[in-house]
């Protein structure tokens, strides 16, 4: 996408940040969001020819969503602050694992980063449970996340469970998902029938995040890492550093806050 198809390009302190309010006891907050601001990142707005167009935006933002060259696509001036979190995730890893500045990615570069800031939105659900419940982000993600786990066979009262433990140690939480989604995206990568992919999805059920694997939309990962990396298949030595220092890690997340966030 180039600036001649019409979006105004803003930045994160251009922009009005919705909910902002529920996550700001969460100190990691602020520190992505100086991350985008620092960088001096910028966010797309629709051109007026599609303005209001949500379906459009959706289907940009699925799409393209590893493009080096441009923010989220917003349908108007307004940005989620999930969405701050989760896009400064993605540009952080961007940072810290091309193989130059400005390189594309790995397939497995794209699945850490995409692990990372998919549960780190887990991570601010188990945050805001106690401090924020009427969250417009939980009113959003619990609803989806129930239905995806009820879709896998979990029952309202071991969705309910599933969650209480999100709350009680949101930081587990969020490693537990990253290694599982990125486990789960590489492996499927090199998945060649759909009967490999089958039996490989079916051994990710007995795992704790397993009834919500597919709120993430895993094959939407792996048809653009097929697509686009610079490296489709085959290991990624920087990555898998950075994999394995994160489960080895006491607390995976303040791994990534002193190594990433505060060294940018």
């Amino acid at each position: 996408m180039s600036e001649r198809a019409g979006f105004d390009l803003r930045s994160v302190d251009e922009l009005t940040i919705d909910d902002e309010t529920s996550v700001r006891h969460v100190g990691l907050y602020a520190s992505l969001k100086d991350v985008l601001r620092d960088a001096g990142y910028r966010f797309r707005l629709l051109p007026s020819a599609s303005a209001g167009r949500w379906d459009r935006a959706l289907f940009l933002n699925l799409t393209f969503w590893g493009a080096a060259d441009g923010g989220d696509v917003l349908v108007d001036d307004h940005l989620p602050a999930d969405v701050v979190a989760h896009v400064a995730w993605h540009h952080l890893a961007a940072g810290a694992l091309a193989a130059f500045p400005g390189a594309a990615l790995s397939a497995e570069a794209l699945f850490l980063g995409e692990s990372i800031a998919s549960a780190f939105d887990l991570c601010l659900v188990g945050r805001l449970l106690g401090h924020a419940p009427r969250s417009t982000f939980l009113a959003s993600q619990l609803p989806a996340m129930a239905e995806r786990a009820e879709e896998a066979g979990l029952s309202a009262k071991g969705f309910s469970k599933l969650v209480e433990g999100v709350a009680a140690d949101p930081e587990r939480a969020f490693e537990d998902l990253r290694s599982l989604l990125f486990d789960a995206s590489v492996a499927l990568l090199g998945c060649t029938r759909v009967d490999d992919a089958l039996e490989l999805m079916a051994g990710f059920d007995r795992h704790r995040f397993g009834p919500l694997i597919h709120h993430y939309e895993l094959s939407n990962w792996v048809l653009y890492a097929r697509a686009h990396a610079s490296s489709a298949l085959g290991v990624d030595a920087r990555v898998r550093g950075v994999d394995r220092a994160l489960r080895e890690a006491p607390v995976s997340l303040e791994w990534l806050e002193r190594e990433w966030v505060r060294k940018t």
